[in-house]
């Protein structure tokens, strides 16, 4: 197995703009999420260390929104690649684990690289400026 370490943007960077189809449908952009924190995930369904800590992941973001704090998931793979990584598995997965987070497609790529996301679960967390 190959280890990737994350990458840290550095400190006080403004989140990168994004706009994203959602698995379930509709588009979400970053604006949507203006004034408040929020904590972008970059998540898929295949990968074994996600699906490890998905349901404490679930359950802690469901905690913290009761606090404020927003959260989007966004899957930056390639589905012909990784078919359970398609958006409608996507979709398939949001409503099995019960995400109460929007579940964002990437298919170019352009929003991962933007956050230098380098694995999965990478997670990125902003202030609400």
């Amino acid at each position: 197995m190959v280890a990737v370490s994350s990458t840290m943007l550095p400190l006080g960077t403004v989140a990168p703009p994004f706009s994203l189809p959602e698995a379930r449908g509709g588009t979400v952009r970053l604006e949507d999420f203006a004034g408040k924190p929020l904590l972008v995930m970059f998540l898929c369904n295949h990968c074994p260390f996600v699906k490890h800590v998905r349901e404490g992941l679930v359950s802690l973001v469901r905690e913290y929104q009761a606090k404020g704090i927003e959260a989007v998931a966004i899957n930056a793979n390639d589905w012909t690649q990784y078919p359970d990584d398609a958006p409608d598995r996507m979709a398939e997965e949001a409503r099995r684990y019960g995400y109460t987070f929007p579940y964002l497609y990437d298919e170019s790529q352009e929003t991962a690289r933007a956050y230098r996301a380098a694995c999965t679960p990478d997670f990125f967390l902003f202030d609400r400026d």
